[in-house]
């Protein structure tokens, strides 16, 4: 325990609003033998309607965050989406298993 209790509530700190434009997405994912996951590939729905597909995801950092006090694992990746590259976020929603993607 810090001096004046410093530090000793940091575990539970609410990372505010998801900001940015959000798609709901299936993601196929490698789940590591410390039971971490790591994105492999997305489907979502576009703005026109079509499914689209990203591969080959370059996982760039992942960090676990609480939105509104809901717990997620937030992963910053790299890929080509619609025909050009993009970094984009992944977030997982782990009571509820949802991702959802952020551009």
């Amino acid at each position: 325990m810090g001096v004046f209790g410093i530090g000793t509530n940091t575990k539970e700190i609410d990372s505010g609003e998801i900001r940015g434009k959000m798609y709901h997405a299936a993601c196929k994912v490698w789940f590591t033998s410390s039971c971490s996951p790591r994105p492999l590939s997305i489907k979502f729905e576009g703005d026109d309607g079509v499914i689209q597909t990203v591969t080959n995801i370059n996982v760039k950092s992942n960090e676990d965050k609480n939105y509104s006090g809901i717990a997620s694992k937030e992963f910053v990746c790299e890929s080509i989406v619609g025909g050009l590259l993009r970094e984009f976020k992944l977030i997982f929603f782990i009571e509820s298993c949802k991702w959802v993607m952020i551009i």
